[in-house]
């Protein structure tokens, strides 16, 4: 009877081995991608082992792992990335905006690492280091033929802990030690001031966690400095890298959404639900309905564009200067073991009207070239700026995302746009004026000056012209 059992369980086990693998057949056969997935990373597998074995020099597992995914990302686009550890942790500095260290900026200068300039309040401002100071040893390490990377690393850590610097000064006969206690460092993320009085100027210089609160501090200051109100502000996005979007969303936030617009400020398409999303602006407190220029130019990127295009997008703002560089690709981070981390492009940026901004950029409503660039690309084709032709922009990588033609709005006449150039008989700002000189090198800057005083004017005539009184009416 035993027997029997014995023999009716292996029949069933058999059955079912047999019927898993006619379902594994059966899959394979009718989603042949398995099969080919599997072949590829097979192909991977032999690779390896051939370059393990017959490589001239011995080569590291580790190395070899690397350089595949390396390899494997850099085929996707230009922004996926495999980060190990120093790089990864290195973006998260950044973006935190905030590090235990000295408050030092430093450079390879004529080969040795030099003291471009201490971060005012901070431990290597207050102990007296200065700009051009060449840094020849940190603690025990000399720093010749060290990287900035690693001389980062050397000065960074923990706050309350020490390290010393020693600097050769010029004029100084002996070197010269610091010993420093690290603090907590916070880099800037704008700066703001009154440029002219009743004009506000902001420059972010990029998006970090703490832009948004940065910004309304910025706002706050600048209102303080101008009690009869402002007139208009200047946004500074030039040169701006871009950065964390929700800090972008932030500082659009308060501008927009008051009730005459849907308030939407970017949407972001992708190919999972969780890449998919809106950032609509909030009930809450405004700024005053003055007037604001944005400027932009081929170094304006992602999170920049994002602003620019929403306030754009939303009748806000004024978009001046040159086409920015049309990075609409949305990068997600996603840690790994061992310190490592993988940044990935899971999505594509859109404006509140639908525009894609990936390998286009922003249009601004009024093309300004500025007029001191160092180099041209030779003559422009008719009608197009000289500094766009020389910028590098997103379109001019390997491997770009081409942007979803497809999702855009169809496209409607635009009214040609005006082209700025320098004018010699322009009048310049008068010497007693705090910033003149800035104005007068900055000519995307003054002319952004001239847009928002030309509107202070306008809006005075405005409120000057009354409704005639209606005639008055006599009895009979």
């Amino acid at each position: 009877m035993r027997i029997v059992t014995k023999a009716i369980l292996v029949i069933i086990c058999l059955a079912v081995v047999s019927a898993l693998g006619l379902r594994l057949y059966r899959e394979l056969k009718i989603n042949p991608a398995v099969s080919a997935e599997k072949d590829q990373i097979k192909l991977v597998k032999e690779v390896m082992a051939i370059v393990k074995k017959s490589y001239v020099e011995e080569v590291d597992n580790k190395k070899l792992v690397q350089g595949a995914i390396d390899g494997m990302l850099a085929k996707l686009d230009p922004h996926s990335a495999f980060m190990t550890p120093e790089p990864y942790k290195e973006m998260k500095v950044t973006m935190a905006g905030s590090f235990g260290g000295l408050g030092i900026e430093i450079n390879i200068k004529d080969g040795k690492l030099t003291v471009i300039s201490p971060i005012e309040d901070t431990p290597a401002w207050r102990a007296g280091l200065k700009p051009n100071d060449h840094i020849w040893k940190i603690d025990a390490t000399l720093t010749k033929g060290l990287s900035i990377q690693k001389a980062v690393s050397l000065m960074r850590g923990e706050k309350g802990t020490g390290v010393t610097l020693h600097v050769a000064r010029e004029g100084e006969k002996k070197s010269l030690a610091f010993p420093l206690i690290r603090d907590i460092i916070k880099t800037k993320s704008l700066r703001s001031r009154t440029l002219l009085p009743g004009y506000g100027y902001i420059r972010i210089i990029q998006f970090q966690e703490r832009s948004g609160e940065d910004f309304v501090h910025a706002l706050r200051n600048i209102h303080a400095e101008n009690p009869d109100g402002l007139k208009g502000l200047i946004l500074d996005l030039r040169n701006n890298p871009g950065g964390l979007v929700d800090s972008a969303a932030q500082i659009a936030d308060r501008f927009i959404g008051e009730g005459k617009e849907d308030g939407t400020i970017v949407t972001m398409k992708g190919r999972l639900q969780a890449s998919r999303m809106n950032h609509f602006a909030t009930v809450g407190k405004k700024e005053p309905h003055y007037p604001i220029v944005v400027l932009i130019n081929g170094g304006s990127a992602s999170a920049s564009e994002i602003l620019a295009g929403a306030l754009q997008d939303n009748g806000r703002a004024i978009v001046m200067g040159t086409q920015s560089y049309g990075k609409g690709s949305v990068q997600s981070v996603i840690p790994l073991r061992d310190g490592y981390g993988l940044k990935i492009t899971t999505a594509l940026y859109y404006t509140p009207k639908g525009r894609s901004i990936q390998a286009k950029g922003i249009t601004p409503d009024v093309i300004v070239a500025q007029s001191d660039l160092a180099k041209k690309a030779g003559p422009a084709p008719k009608g197009e700026d000289d500094d766009a032709k020389a910028e590098f922009r997103e379109k001019d990588l390997l491997n770009h995302f081409k942007g979803a033609q497809e999702t855009e709005p169809p496209a409607k006449p635009e009214p040609p746009h005006a082209v700025q150039k320098p004018d010699k008989t322009l009048k310049k700002p008068s010497p007693a004026d705090p910033a003149a000189d800035e104005l007068k090198n900055d000519y995307q800057l003054s002319r952004a000056v001239e847009m928002l005083k030309g509107l202070d004017v306008f809006s005075t005539m405005t409120k000057g012209r009354t409704a005639p009184e209606p005639a008055a009416k006599t009895a009979h």
